[in-house]
């Protein structure tokens, strides 16, 4: 007898497995968190002017060295997903740590930028611009979390070849991670 997947990954009535339409559920609900956010953003940033003078104290640098982890971290979960598809553990597993290896770094950068940041005074109450980029950074930030933990879980059962599946389900959220980072990088960061 084979190996017996869960009803929860078997069972579909839409033709898309349970678990990834979840995900995107998931996804869609972010959506609309960080839709808001943005979009209430755009709307006073375009009232203020002055939120250019602001703008102009975020670290580009950094802001555009964790699109670059981001970006990486993202190729390296498609290749996680690639060798669970072919059955080798190893290689998924090792690629997914990469991922989660990416996460770190991002977290361990905006650690070193927001520290700087607020002992220059760019705290959460100087103005309301630095109130959403803290506000908008510090969610995205807890998604990076969130997905980091949940992979952790998730490479131990790749090493093991268990729910193999997962690798694919992570990664459709970790790329949106990275869409919004995509999103929020050039409107913190660049936009001046």
């Amino acid at each position: 007898m084979g190996i017996v997947q869960p009803i929860a990954t078997r069972r579909s009535a839409t033709g898309i497995l349970t678990g990834k339409l979840a995900v995107w559920w998931l996804i869609g609900s972010e959506i609309v968190i960080f839709g808001g956010l943005l979009a209430s953003y755009i709307m006073m940033r375009l009232l203020h002017g002055d939120w250019a003078n602001e703008a102009e104290h975020t670290n580009v640098v950094i802001g555009a060295t964790n699109t670059f982890v981001l970006l990486t971290s993202s190729l390296f979960v498609v290749l996680s997903h690639y060798w669970a598809e072919k059955g080798d553990r190893d290689k998924a597993f090792k690629y997914m740590w990469l991922t989660i290896l990416g996460g770190a770094l991002f977290l361990c950068f905006k650690s070193y930028e927001w520290t700087h940041e607020i002992a220059q005074g760019y705290t959460i109450s100087k103005s309301l611009f630095w109130s959403f980029y803290y506000v908008a950074a510090g969610i995205h930030g807890l998604h990076i979390i969130g997905g980091v933990v949940i992979m952790a879980f998730i490479s131990f059962d790749l090493k093991k070849g268990k729910n193999m599946h997962r690798a694919e389900l992570i990664g459709l959220y970790w790329h949106f991670v990275d869409i919004v980072w995509i999103f929020l990088f050039p409107l913190l960061y660049i936009a001046k």
